[in-house]
């Protein structure tokens, strides 16, 4: 990929996801997948912001998951 762009998260600028535990993380995923899921498709702006939720919420699955493992 070529020229100037803006990743949807960087741990560096946007700081650590935190979660309380796996259930809150879990909870939370389900929750941001109901609501994401309803985005409109040709909505340019409501994409973008469907992806920048789901990926903060999948890294802090992640990182719930990774606690949970005690990595």
């Amino acid at each position: 990929m070529t020229g100037s762009y803006s990743p949807l998260f960087d741990p560096e600028k946007d700081g650590p996801v935190y979660s309380r535990d796996l259930a809150h993380a879990l909870e939370r995923a389900r929750d941001t997948l109901a609501e994401k899921g309803q985005a409109n498709l040709h909505d340019r702006d409501e994409m973008i912001r469907a992806a920048y939720g789901l990926a903060h919420t999948l890294a802090a699955l992640l990182d719930a998951l990774d606690k949970e493992a005690g990595r």
